[in-house]
């Protein structure tokens, strides 16, 4: 449980006296709402829940739990967030005379997976308790699984409860949505979140902070990744876009995260159209000078077209035909509306 969740957790206990059968946890990425949720699913299957609602963390049921095998509980979530055999994105070499075989893990929840639950619901419970599910993000599900879903949710089977947690509720079904009792988790104030990033000695912190949208989990990760290479090569370009620029920068970042490059590309976007109708910057203060000059002298026309094809772009960075080309075209584009 994270500082900034101590509120959302204390108004979560007020529901469970008369608990619906579907909670759809939603708020912002990279705050910590799977583990939030998590907990909740602990608790909610815990023999001795302590006064503050949590789970005693020593019973039998918390010992399964935290093992990852309660009879009585189910977490469903895409392959590629399950335990890879390798890092995301590595290229590995495959063994001489092997050719590749295997798909990469699956970003989506699949039909088979919601079905996968009927066994589950269909058995008593253990010691009479309730059943968990726990299901993230919601916004993978692809079309079948989420009919699936939904018949589930409109016939919940008795005793079990749907845990659900989604950064993106216009990418639910209205249908899923009208059938779950949203709850919002907050994103932590900048104050509260930067001093729980010193607190776990990351150095530059607000950067790292406002870099990431204000997430302290996201600024984390990042800060650990030790890094910002391939982010400030992107930086640099969009501050001084040019044809020749781009061909080079795409060439350096052919390999890195596609979502990761366009999401920072909207940031960028969005400091950009900041200073130019408040004077404000949001995520890239150490570049105030050349988002000031780039401000400037972009019209807006332009800028719109710009964060328009950003966003386009967004719905297609993980499943590019090729990366170096799609980097090329992103870059191409900027410059086009920008230089």
């Amino acid at each position: 449980m994270y500082p900034w969740q101590q509120a959302a957790w204390t108004r979560l206990q007020q529901m469970r006296e008369r608990l619906p059968h579907a909670i759809l946890f939603h708020g912002p990425a990279g705050v910590g709402n799977a583990g939030f949720m998590e907990s909740f699913a602990q608790a909610l299957l815990c023999e001795n829940v302590r006064p503050d609602g949590h789970a005693c963390g020593s019973c039998a049921s918390c010992g399964w739990f935290l093992q990852n095998n309660h009879p009585d509980y189910r977490r469903v979530r895409p392959e590629a967030l399950e335990d890879e055999p390798a890092a995301e994105g590595e290229d590995a070499a495959e063994p001489a005379g092997k050719s590749k075989s295997s798909k990469a893990p699956s970003k989506e929840i699949k039909i088979e997976q919601i079905r996968a639950l009927a066994d589950f619901m269909n058995i008593s419970t253990h010691r009479q308790g309730l059943r968990v599910v726990v299901l993230y993000p919601a916004e993978s599900l692809n079309m079948p699984a989420s009919n699936a879903l939904l018949k589930t949710l409109e016939e919940p089977p008795p005793g079990t409860v749907f845990l659900l947690s989604s950064n993106s509720l216009d990418r639910l079904l209205p249908t899923i949505l009208s059938r779950c009792r949203k709850f919002a988790l907050p994103m932590p104030s900048h104050e509260e979140a930067l001093a729980w990033l010193k607190e776990q000695g990351v150095q530059d912190a607000d950067s790292w902070l406002r870099e990431q949208g204000g997430a302290p989990l996201a600024a984390l990760l990042e800060a650990e990744s030790g890094s910002r290479e391939e982010m400030e090569a992107l930086l640099h370009f969009l501050a001084n876009p040019a044809v020749d620029g781009a061909l080079r920068t795409a060439e350096k970042l052919a390999k890195a995260s596609l979502p990761a490059l366009v999401a920072w590309q909207q940031r960028w976007l969005y400091d950009v159209f900041s200073v130019k109708l408040s004077g404000k910057i949001r995520y890239y203060p150490r570049y105030q000078r050349e988002l000031a000059a780039l401000a400037g002298r972009v019209s807006t026309g332009s800028l719109n077209r710009a964060i328009k094809a950003a966003n386009e772009r967004r719905a297609v960075a993980d499943h590019p035909l090729s990366a170096k080309l799609f980097v090329e075209d992103m870059l191409l584009e900027y410059t086009s509306c920008c230089a």
